[in-house]
């Protein structure tokens, strides 16, 4: 097919068409290998049509020149994209040069990037304009590489948000006024405002999904990309990075838009944000996809205007660093961590611990920074998994036995003070008949490992089965914590009925 299209573009035929066609071809597997072979020695055939009358097909071929990557390519493309005048056209010169070494042409796009960020296009080339100005930056950012800026803001005062579950922001909110006794606080619908004279507590709180930064003057925009620029720029942002980092601009960021628009129109919206953000700061913020500083996030509330965050990069979260490995049915470090410290006041200093599907280590892990157990036993089926929690429990500096074994097979010398585990749930292969069987087992079993005055912990996806079964097993129910209503999750304690 490729000798084909080739042959009919050397003829003139649909060239426009048969150059899409090609790079099509260049997907699948060898593509591009096949395609030089058939251009061997013919590559000022292709070359030639940088000049076609047709735009349309002027940008294909320096597409097709790019993905094929060949050397020759380079300077007649960089040729090109000097002498172009369609200026929807020059962007895709400059996605073609991407794949090659154009370190020698930095000169003159960094010259061509400040002439454009410089000037006011005509509103019919805003679009093809911002797209050029994005492509040039992120070349020069490839190029010369991100100048990270280390964070040295620990003991200034900011304004902040701390996700949180839901239904629990108040267990966040005590932890950090134990913590930061001078912290103003307020609970909202996803978490914590307050305000904070350092950020020393950061790591001690578990319970926090995400901790991001209120800047003021950009705290809301309106849904319109080049306004939402020129506030987001106006704001202290600029003031805001130079208090918490040392060095000077140019920063790196990224924009994460959470909207209910469609998915091509919120790209569109934020490709056009970013380059205003670029133009308007004089590139003191510069926009990139890989090694950013900080992310502005865009979350689209009730009225249709924007609520504008930051999440800062250079700020590092080491709260879980300890897991290195996961599988699948890996529970979210966090809400293992709010599981244990819902579940505290049960567990008791010096414990013996079971987890009997203890996947990769993280609720024994999290159980023993909560309160300091004594002996911990891991038992999970899959080899995989017992591995992967062997590499994170030596990453904690803890020390629990894994045993790689089914636990309706495992056998212990002496009783548990305390079982806890996340429950297996339906993912995969399993079938719901397989996990009911599976609740039926643990229940029938559980109470032969556990000592008269110990407890159950379980985090379950199917608290139906709990409800269900415990009672008829000798247990009560001594505590239920609703974790997520939309997935289903709960915590349960239970203890044996005396």
């Amino acid at each position: 097919m490729i000798k084909e299209i080739w042959e009919q573009i050397l003829k003139n035929e649909d060239t426009r068409q048969n150059l899409s066609k090609l790079r099509q071809e260049l997907k699948g597997a060898r593509g591009r290998e096949a395609a030089l072979s058939c251009m061997a020695g013919a590559e000022e055939q292709l070359i030639r049509l940088l000049k076609d009358e047709d735009a349309k097909t002027r940008k294909n071929a320096a597409l097709l020149m790019g993905e094929l990557g060949k050397k020759e390519f380079l300077e007649p493309l960089y040729q090109a994209y000097q002498s172009e005048q369609q200026m929807f056209v020059k962007s895709s010169y400059l996605i073609a040069i991407k794949n090659f070494d154009y370190r020698d042409y930095m000169p003159f796009f960094k010259e061509r990037l400040d002439q454009l960020s410089k000037e006011e296009p005509a509103p019919e080339n805003v679009k093809h304009i911002t797209e050029e100005i994005r492509q040039l930056s992120s070349m020069i950012v490839t190029m010369d590489g991100v100048r990270m800026h280390p964070f040295t803001g620990m003991e200034e005062t900011y304004d902040i948000i701390l996700l949180t579950n839901r239904n629990f922001p108040e267990v966040t909110m005590e932890e950090l006024r134990m913590l930061e006794p001078g912290a103003k606080t307020k609970i909202f619908n996803a978490g914590i405002m307050a305000r904070v004279g350092n950020l020393n507590w950061m790591d001690k709180i578990r319970t926090y999904q995400d901790l991001l930064f209120v800047v003021k003057g950009m705290q809301t925009c309106p849904m319109d990309a080049e306004q939402a620029a020129g506030i987001i720029v106006k704001s202290d942002l600029l003031k805001f990075m130079a208090k918490s980092h040392s060095g000077k601009p140019p920063y790196y960021f990224r924009v994460e838009f959470k909207s209910r628009m469609e998915l091509d129109k919120r790209s569109s919206f934020t490709k056009k944000l970013s380059s205003q953000i670029e133009k308007l700061s004089e590139r003191k913020f510069i926009n990139t996809t890989s090694n950013y500083e900080f992310e502005i996030r865009l979350i689209e509330n009730k009225e249709g205007s924007l609520n504008v965050l930051l999440k800062l990069f250079t700020l590092k979260d080491q709260r879980f660093s300890y897991r290195k490995e996961v599988i699948p049915t890996s529970i979210k470090a966090v809400n293992a961590a709010l599981a244990v410290k819902l579940t505290e006041k049960y567990q008791k200093e010096g414990a013996q611990v079971l987890d009997p599907f203890c996947g990769v280590g993280t609720m024994l892990i999290e159980r023993h920074k909560a309160v300091k157990a004594n002996t911990m036993y891991g038992v999970d089926i899959q080899e995989d998994a017992i591995l992967k929690a062997r590499t994170n429990t030596e990453a904690a500096k803890q020390i629990v036995h894994y045993v790689n074994r089914d636990f309706f097979e495992f056998k212990h010398d002496y009783l548990f003070d305390e079982i806890i585990t996340d429950m297996p749930f339906r993912i995969g292969r399993k079938t719901e008949e397989e996990i009911y069987d599976l609740y039926k087992k643990f229940f029938s079993t559980a109470g032969h490992f556990l000592e008269k005055d110990g407890v159950v912990i379980l985090y379950s996806h199917n608290g139906e089965y709990v409800k269900k079964m415990a009672a008829a097993n000798g247990f009560v129910i001594a505590e239920t914590y609703e974790i997520s209503l939309k997935e289903g999750t709960y915590v349960f304690v239970l203890k044996p009925r005396q």
